[in-house]
């Protein structure tokens, strides 16, 4: 009891977002403290180490804008019937399952299916396919704000797979302590009702613009979408540092613990990144 509630209380923490980087590095300490003792015999050197870390990654502000993005997270995959699936897209637990508490503890009620479109690679007589490949995906997305000038990530929230990444961008995604009001993001979150609300919490909006429908794409918005593209594809080097360092995957069951376990890679890619800044402030 004495180890699961502080990781409960952990868990809660950062699944509601109560703190944010470097905060999360308080959360964990606190956590983590009364293991130190029973674990190292320099403990005290360790928890001296672990303050500084914390101190030295407050001097680290977000700053030059923010970019915005989202991943998918594989989780185990459910195999249920159609009805069974009716039933948990309408938020209901399927009747089969509620004299079964057994069976309920196993099942993810809170993943979803989508789809996940990748370009399609040249063949081997050199030709293109005429479309692209879209992929079923079983799991849970993470968005996330990294700030321009570090590449932290500030802000994070789990959804389900199929969920938008646009409505995401107005509920709690942007960081306000961002020293500029840039916002970069691919075309998923331009929509009227987010350029409105970047204007009226001051952002400048730098999202990417859409093609016209049924129309080619006009050539000065082509050029401002390569420029803004320089900027934006810096995110996606976050994703791949997560997925191949830390192998992000969820093995747990339900969006809770799902958001915990992503919570703690995001921590990991951040302290990871301040590791990899301090070095390089070292050497220079």
């Amino acid at each position: 009891m004495d180890v699961i509630v502080p990781c409960f209380q952990l868990g809660t923490a950062l699944g509601g977002q109560q703190v944010g980087w470097p905060g999360e590095i308080a959360a964990v300490r606190y956590w983590y403290e009364p293991h130190l003792e029973r674990l190292h015999e320099d403990a005290s050197t360790r928890l001296a180490d672990l303050v500084q870390l914390e101190q030295i990654a407050g001097g680290y502000l977000p700053m030059s804008g923010q970019i915005l993005d989202a991943t998918l997270v594989a989780a185990p995959k459910q195999r249920n019937t159609n009805a069974e699936k009716a039933d948990l897209r309408e938020g209901r637990i399927p009747e089969d399952w509620q004299d079964k508490p057994s069976k309920l503890s196993h099942k993810d009620r809170h993943a979803r299916w989508t789809l996940k479109f990748t370009k399609a690679k040249r063949q081997d007589d050199g030709t293109m396919p005429s479309s692209d490949l879209a992929i079923p995906f079983f799991g849970y997305k993470s968005h996330v704000s990294i700030d321009r000038k570090y590449r932290f990530i500030r802000k994070w929230k789990t959804t389900h797979a199929a969920a938008s990444d646009g409505a995401r961008l107005r509920e709690g995604l942007l960081d306000k302590t961002n020293t500029a009001s840039s916002v970069w993001a691919d075309t998923a979150y331009r929509s009227k009702a987010n350029e409105d609300f970047m204007e009226k919490q001051g952002f400048v909006s730098k999202v990417h613009r859409k093609k016209p429908h049924l129309k080619p794409m006009p050539r000065h918005i082509q050029k401002s979408n390569a420029g803004k593209s320089v900027i934006r594809s810096r995110v996606e080097h976050v994703f791949a540092d997560q997925k191949s360092q830390t192998g992000l995957f969820v093995r747990t069951v339900g969006i809770s613990r799902a958001t915990m376990r992503i919570g703690l890679a995001n921590i990991v890619y951040n302290m990871r990144r301040l590791l990899f800044l301090e070095r390089l402030n070292a050497s220079a």
